[in-house]
């Protein structure tokens, strides 16, 4: 038996990059998926590569009545919702003296308020089932400070602390709640970007199908007794500073 058999996800941000690999593994471990994100083309791609055990929906996070229609449609096609994989994402970047007040609203909106819209709209569903599961993606970002990423850094914390205090409140309704802190991962986010890797003990970038591993033992049963708590997968970038070669 696989571990998904019979249990149903929904992840934002899910038609490539990290969201992608997400969705890819949990069908192939059994489950049923609702890939949503505003990359129309790419998500529906996937969805109809997946096959019957996949949909998609288009999903602007910012917007509760499109949250509350793609958990619909997770009842709907498949049954009920059993994990809730807050995947969505954006960075943008700027100093103190050119970072601009949009700039900031516009990472919070999608990083922060989305993921909350998300948790807010699964919950009815989510606390219907013996045991659930929510997954919110953070980042390094969400346990140490990054010049010139002020609202990416921002969100990423509030997003960690958002994780906790959903933990306490959904915990005696069988859900889980727990927080994963990526470092650089090669995605579509960090395409183009200069990234110097040589001081990470693990001196290379990770693959998004390392952080799905992380991602579905949180989603399953394996994480039965974890809620509310921080997992890093940074090659060991939060480790230390200056490791030796």
């Amino acid at each position: 038996m696989s571990r998904f058999d019979g249990k149903v996800v929904l992840i934002s941000g899910g038609a490539r990059g990290m969201g992608e690999s997400h969705s890819r593994a949990i069908v192939a471990e059994g489950g049923k998926v609702v890939i949503t994100d505003v990359l129309d083309a790419e998500g529906q791609t996937l969805a109809d590569e997946l096959g019957e055990s996949a949909v998609y929906a288009h999903l602007d996070v910012t917007n509760e009545e499109e949250w509350l229609a793609a958990v619909k449609l997770a009842v709907d096609t498949f049954g009920g919702l059993n994990v809730l994989i807050n995947n969505a994402g954006i960075a943008n970047f700027g100093t103190l003296d050119t970072y601009t007040a949009k700039d900031w609203s516009l990472i919070i909106g999608i990083n922060l308020t989305g993921a909350f819209l998300g948790i807010k709209s699964a919950a009815p569903e989510l606390v219907k089932n013996e045991t659930s599961s929510i997954v919110n993606i953070s980042s390094t970002a969400g346990m140490q400070g990054f010049a010139a990423l002020h609202g990416y850094t921002a969100s990423k914390f509030g997003l960690r602390g958002l994780t906790k205090s959903v933990a306490m409140e959904l915990g005696h309704q069988g859900v889980r709640v727990n927080s994963v802190h990526p470092g650089n991962i090669r995605t579509p986010m960090t395409d183009g970007l200069e990234i110097d890797d040589s001081s990470t003990p693990i001196p290379r970038l990770g693959e998004p199908e390392e952080v799905t591993k992380m991602v579905l033992f949180l989603a399953s049963e394996d994480a039965s007794y974890s809620t509310g708590s921080e997992f890093i997968i940074d090659g060991g970038v939060l480790a230390g500073d200056g490791a030796v070669n």
